[in-house]
Formats: C-alpha cells, sequence, structure tokens
C-alpha cells in the first residue's frame, strides 16, 4: 500500500513498518546468538555472559516488546476481519511465538546448568540456540513477506491509525522510564561486540502464513 490520502491526511508510517525494522534489530542478535553458539562449539566454552544479555534481549524486546504488539494488536485486528486463528495464519504465528519461548527457556536452563558444572549443557544450549535462530528467521520471512502484505491490502488508513496508537502507547508500557532507543542499542552493542552489523541478514522468503496449503489466504 503506498501513501492513500484519508480525510485529508496522508499516511506516512504504518504499524507493519515499525514491525519490519524492530525485525531488522532482532536478526542482528540472532546472528550475533548464531556466532557465539558457533564459537562456543569450537572453543568447548560458553560464554555464558553473552548468552544471558541474548536471552534476555529476546524475551523483553523480541517477545514483550515486539510479540505483544502482533498478539495483542495486530492479530486482533485481522481476525475482526474474518481472518480465523485455527489453522489461519494469525494461528499459525502465534504456535511459532510459543515454540520461541519454549527455545528460549531451554537456552536459559542450558546456562544455568552449564555453570553449576554440567558439561553436557554446552550441547544443550547449542541445540535450543540453533532451533531458535532457524524458527525466529523463518518467522521474520513470513510476516515481511506475507502476513505484513495482507495488513496493507486489507486494513483501512483508519484502522492503520489506531493500530499505529495502540503499537505506541505497547512501546510506551514496556519501555517505562527506559530511552526509545535503549533496545537497538543494546542490540547494536552486541553487534559490535560479534561483528554483526544491523541488516548483514538477508533470508529468501520462505513458505508464506498458512500452515497447510502455504498460500496467503487463511
Amino acid at each position: 500500500m503506498g501513501k492513500r490520502q484519508n480525510n485529508g491526511r496522508v499516511l506516512t508510517v504504518r504499524p507493519t513498518d515499525i514491525l519490519e525494522k524492530e525485525h531488522r534489530i532482532i536478526e542482528q542478535v540472532i546472528s550475533c546468538l548464531e556466532k557465539m553458539t558457533d564459537l562456543s562449539g569450537k572453543q568447548k566454552k560458553l560464554d555464558c555472559d553473552s548468552a544471558r544479555e541474548m536471552i534476555e534481549f529476546f524475551r523483553a524486546f523480541a517477545d514483550r516488546f515486539h510479540h505483544a504488539k502482533e498478539e495483542k494488536h495486530l492479530f486482533a485486528c485481522l481476525e475482526s476481519h474474518g481472518m480465523p486463528r485455527e489453522g489461519g495464519p494469525t494461528g499459525v504465528m502465534m504456535m511459532e511465538h510459543d515454540l520461541g519461548r519454549g527455545f528460549v527457556g531451554e537456552m536459559d536452563a542450558a546456562v544455568f546448568a552449564y555453570e553449576k558444572g554440567d558439561a553436557a549443557a554446552l550441547g544443550d544450549f547449542g541445540a535450543a540456540s540453533r532451533a531458535y535462530v532457524s524458527l525466529l528467521r523463518e518467522h521474520i520471512q513470513k510476516e515481511d513477506h506475507c502476513l505484513f502484505a495482507m495488513v496493507n491490502e486489507n486494513l483501512s488508513d483508519e484502522e492503520q491509525a489506531r493500530l499505529l496508537a495502540e503499537f505506541l502507547a505497547e512501546e510506551r508500557q514496556c519501555l517505562g522510564d527506559k530511552p526509545s532507543d535503549y533496545y537497538s542499542k543494546k542490540a547494536a552493542a552486541l553487534g559490535e561486540r560479534f561483528q554483526v552489523t544491523l541488516g548483514s541478514f538477508t533470508g529468501c522468503a520462505a513458505s508464506c502464513c498458512h500452515s497447510e496449503t502455504g498460500a496467503c489466504g487463511g
């Protein structure tokens, strides 16, 4: 959708623009996680401090900050247009959010076990990390190339403006007294540590959002 006129106003920022920008930040930390996991496997030693930083980032930014916008607001808006959750795109996205939370929990448990002296936890961390990296990259591609197109094709400018306001309110609640660039700076610091620049990962479009047919429709 281009800039559409609505009651004399021009919609220049769409809710999906915000989500896509957040995807690039998440991808930066995902690439850091991948590099750290590869290095840990070669050195047979887990960088627990970096691992904890990334786990906190994924829980605070990817989940509470980013996924909250989708689950509380975007998906509900799409479903109000008749898109079914059961077997539909939003249901698939919700399922993948839950899978991701599980993998992050497994990484957290592995770090704790490793620090307690469980050498096998290094392998457990690597398995959960690689599963999370693969899941999130494919998940982001589905949203960027399929789900967000549906949003911009089906929502009016009034609905988009309302959704944008909901997003901004969600951000304010999540950030509290933190500055607006708090999480992007966290990602940048990790990127500098692991030599991963913003937007350095460029994946190809994965299969679309529908779990059975691969079609964009619900």
